[in-house]
């Protein structure tokens, strides 16, 4: 079996088992839900997810350097 890799790097906790005898409705009902979810956060936290989604990817480097940069 595959080790899943959550996108926010949790590994432990409780474990989200999903019901291998959904049907495709039941499926596509769940992804709209965490759809509806995840817009109605973004829209109420937008400015601040996107200031700390860009300081977790920006690096910070103070080199004084004194050679051109090619």
């Amino acid at each position: 079996m595959k080790l899943y890799h959550s996108p926010s790097g949790i590994q432990q906790g409780l474990e989200l088992l999903i019901d291998p005898n959904w049907s495709p409705d039941q499926a596509l009902a769940v992804i709209e839900l965490i759809d509806d979810l995840r817009d109605r956060i973004w829209s109420h936290y937008e400015i601040v997810l996107q200031r700390k989604l860009r300081d977790e990817r920006i690096t910070h480097c103070d080199v004084i350097s004194s050679d051109p940069p090619f």
